[in-house]
């Protein structure tokens, strides 16, 4: 098998594995974000209820989430840092309430990963 079939090959099960359902962490989720300008990655944490569906629920509202909604939630805290070792020892860490799932805890930790690489590459950041 050449390089570009396993490429392909990884594209084709990172997309499927992106797409299966997953148990939220009843503790919130994060959204990341890489600040080009500052030099540096945003996590921010939001909580969240989980119905018995499974769907995330605004504390507010207690309203399923959509993932294109056009409502801005307060974040309930907010990290910075530069690297995603510094930022993953934080939330695991400092602050190990956040996070329940060890699933919740790889994904972070891959995502980070892709966050810094994008930070030092100067590369926008797409959180999967």
């Amino acid at each position: 098998m050449d390089s570009s079939q396993s490429l392909d090959e990884k594209i084709k099960i990172d997309n499927s594995l992106s797409n299966r359902y997953i148990e939220l962490d009843p503790n919130g989720y994060f959204i990341i974000k890489v600040d080009l300008e500052e030099n540096k990655i945003i996590l921010e944490h939001f909580l969240n209820n989980i119905n018995d569906d499974g769907y995330a629920l605004d504390p507010e509202t207690n309203e399923p989430i959509k993932c294109d909604s056009q409502n801005k939630r307060v974040c309930n805290e907010l990290f910075e840092g530069i690297s995603a070792k510094q930022l993953g020892i934080l939330i695991t860490e400092e602050r190990n309430d956040l996070i329940t799932r060890f699933d919740h805890s790889l994904y972070l930790g891959r995502e980070l990963q892709k966050a810094e690489e994008c930070l030092y590459k100067k590369l926008p950041y797409i959180q999967d």
